[in-house]
């Protein structure tokens, strides 16, 4: 009897597990209201903001509309470290740091730089920023 009731447990406990897993790997691919996924807002929203703000960095921008170009992906960016964390998308701890805490501060970073039209420290922040690009990968991207 007490092997019985602890091979119910065993099963139990690993079904649990498999339920978690599935809710996890849900809310990596997609949110729960919203139809938008996850590889559609990375894609869409998050690859394409840093490809061009690293483009407007190395064109080393001098100009008002060239910093401006730096200013509006940098928001972009920080706004989606928020949109990163809504909707049941965030499945831990590790996606929790890199999108509300390093994704959120390196973009704001960035943009205090545009406005201060201080080149070194754009790419310093935006050095530090994709650093929340790198720990997500590692931790979520197959």
């Amino acid at each position: 009897m007490k092997n019985r009731n602890l091979l119910a447990l065993a099963t139990i406990g690993l079904i649990l597990a498999a339920v978690g897993t599935s809710v996890v790997r849900a809310q990596v691919t997609k949110g729960q209201q919203r139809p938008i996924l996850t590889k559609q807002l990375m894609k869409g929203l998050v690859a394409a903001q840093c490809g061009s703000l690293k483009k407007s960095l190395d064109a080393k921008p001098a100009d008002d509309k060239s910093w401006d170009a730096v200013a509006l992906s940098a928001a972009l960016l920080n706004e989606a470290s928020y949109i990163l964390m809504e909707d049941g998308r965030c499945p831990d701890g590790t996606w929790a740091t890199a999108a509300s805490q390093t994704l959120r501060e390196g973009s704001a970073a960035v943009l205090a730089a545009a406005d201060a039209k201080d080149l070194a420290a754009a790419n310093t922040a935006f050095g530090e920023m994709t650093k929340a690009c790198a720990a997500c990968h590692k931790a979520h991207k197959k």
